[in-house]
């Protein structure tokens, strides 16, 4: 397999293209070309000589990300994409519109083995990592759609991303490169179910992303009911990490808590919810789940969802509600994805 050149970072670039014989003043036009105009062949980057892009397509590759299918709601403008990989699997990456920009969702792996009960992404399990190149790759592809620049860009789709620890920092030093789209690094968001070694080495990397935990349970009892992952690491170590985390960074700490009817939204659950969340400079970010087939699970009413807000408010815990994007096309995680691999496997 020929290298794959949109992984490398700005200074790695340098050194291959002065590797392969080539002046350094190269490197700043061959990541322009891939970062800046997003090209997806060699033959596109017109300021290089023939002969150069010919021995870049003899070294290199540029791995593809295709669009398959693409999902657009008629009541707030998200859009829904599945992409196929160089080896035929497929991920989803989500733009949803909002007035200080465009934000777009994307995976860091195909499948995901953490095995969260209410999630579609998690079924069958993982199949591999994405290269930084096919995470940054989303990205662009949705940019040259659309025609619009993305200005916020969150790691929350199929995958958990520190499960792909070291793809998952190469993407952030590309993404967020001068030399390349340059998005900030405040306007990067990556989610976790917990996985505390790796959010401890996040913390100590100087970076200004902000880390959302997916928290889901405030005990660890419930915790352990809808999330494996509480089976390794418990709950007071996972808070002691995002302790952690803030201590180093002083980027508040946003905790994702999907409400699921009957099962967290009790006022038992927000008592407890409070009880951990107090003490600590964070936001919380309700989520009303999102029903799948392969689930029993069931989404609270608007009613029930606004009350367990107050409660936590009146208590003064900084909460939204996430607003329903998407409602009228694939909305969950994973959805798209799983029912296009079910129809290739009919």
């Amino acid at each position: 397999m020929k290298k794959d050149i949109r992984a490398y970072t700005y200074k790695e670039l340098i050194k291959e293209v002065e590797d392969i014989g080539e002046k350094k003043f190269r490197a700043k036009q061959i990541y322009e070309w891939l970062h800046v105009k997003l090209v997806d062949h060699f033959e596109e980057m017109t300021d290089l000589s023939k002969s150069l892009r010919e021995k870049l397509g003899k070294t290199y590759e540029i791995l593809p990300v295709t669009m398959l299918e693409r999902q657009q709601s008629k009541l707030d403008g998200t859009n829904k994409f599945l992409f196929q990989l160089y080896d035929g699997n497929v991920v989803e990456s989500v733009l949803m519109r909002y007035k200080h920009g465009n934000s777009v969702c994307i995976s860091s792996q195909v499948g995901c083995r953490m095995g969260c009960r209410f999630c579609a992404s998690t079924i069958g399990g993982l199949v591999r990592n994405l290269s930084a190149s096919e995470m940054v790759g989303q990205i662009y592809q949705i940019q040259k759609i659309i025609g619009e620049r993305v200005s916020n860009v969150v790691i929350m789709g199929t995958g958990e991303p520190l499960d792909n620890y070291d793809n998952f920092l190469r993407f952030v030093t590309i993404l967020t490169d001068e030399h390349g789209l340059h998005i900030s690094q405040r306007n990067i968001t990556v989610s976790t179910c917990g996985i505390v070694p790796n959010m401890l080495a996040l913390a100590k990397e100087n970076l200004q992303i902000t880390l959302a935990l997916s928290l889901h349970g405030a005990t660890q009892e419930k915790r352990k009911k809808l999330m494996p992952v509480a089976n390794k690491y418990e709950l007071q170590e996972v808070l002691k990490a995002c302790d952690a985390y803030f201590k180093e960074t002083g980027r508040r700490i946003t905790f994702e808590y999907s409400l699921v009817h009957g099962v967290n939204d009790t006022e038992e659950d927000a008592r407890e919810l409070i009880e951990i969340l107090k003490p600590r400079n964070c936001h919380l970010n309700l989520i009303p789940v999102n029903p799948i087939k392969e689930r029993d699970f069931e989404q609270p009413s608007r009613k029930s969802a606004l009350n367990f807000k107050n409660k936590l408010e009146k208590s003064g815990i900084n909460v939204t509600i996430r607003r329903e994007m998407g409602a009228d096309i694939d909305g969950a995680c994973g959805q798209l994805r799983r029912r296009y691999v079910q129809t290739c496997s009919e």
